[in-house]
């Protein structure tokens, strides 16, 4: 039975990626801030196990890696995000700047450390995927609006950090994922997809990543997607 690692899995995306794969015969290593409040995972039954992390706490990433050495992983999504200071401008930086700073914690120096918390676990699986779930927002080439500054930011250095990853360990397969403009908390009502429709097209991409795609950056339907 395969194994999946997912962060920020009490809600949206992720809620509904542990859905999914526990569907699915997966075993579900699910993380959430609160595991006393996730009412929605616990209900998805025996396959879904729900340990308490703030991704923004390192060191209790590392210590969670700790205390699952002997797991094996075969699909980690580094999938806890969070979108602060959204309006903030060029001359608001002085007052939006520690929001713009624990979106960067987040966003993108939590991934990576997560990322070394489990790349061993990951790395003896037989399917040996890693997978941050990114944003188009991040992708200075499609950026033709502006504005998100702290957000787009957040996403590009999520990028440039797991490309590295990807190149720094050639034996996981680790990819950006895009997961479209999704009904959630974060997307709005007003949003293009829900997130059933989200999560299976990226369970599909993650399905069928193989190792030429390590590094790279691609949309929910599997189109690549410029940095």
């Amino acid at each position: 039975m395969p194994t999946v690692l997912i962060t920020g899995a009490n809600r949206g995306l992720g809620l509904e990626f542990a859905r999914q794969y526990a569907t699915s015969g997966w075993r579900v290593i699910a993380t959430s801030r609160a595991p006393d409040k996730a009412d929605a995972l616990h209900v998805l039954g025996q396959r879904v196990s729900v340990h308490r992390l703030d991704v923004a706490d390192l060191a209790a990433t590392a210590a969670l890696g700790r205390a699952l050495a002997a797991e094996t992983i075969d699909v980690l999504i580094a999938n806890a995000g969070i979108s602060a200071a959204r309006d903030m401008t060029a001359a608001t930086v002085p007052a939006a700047a520690e929001d713009w700073e624990r979106t960067l914690r987040v966003n993108a120096m939590a991934p990576l450390a997560l990322a070394g918390a489990f790349h061993a676990l990951v790395a003896r699986s037989e399917q040996r995927k890693m997978i941050a779930i990114t944003s188009r927002l991040g992708s200075m080439g499609a950026n033709s609006d502006g504005g998100l500054y702290a957000y787009r930011s957040s996403k590009a250095a999520l990028n440039a950090v797991w490309r590295s990853f990807a190149l720094d360990h050639p034996d996981v397969i680790a990819a950006l994922l895009h997961p479209g403009w999704v009904r959630t908390d974060m997307g709005g009502a007003g949003a293009l997809l829900d997130p059933e429709a989200s999560v299976a097209g990226l369970r599909r991409v993650i399905a069928n990543l193989a190792k030429a795609d390590s590094g790279r950056f691609y949309n929910y339907d599997g189109s690549p997607i410029p940095w």
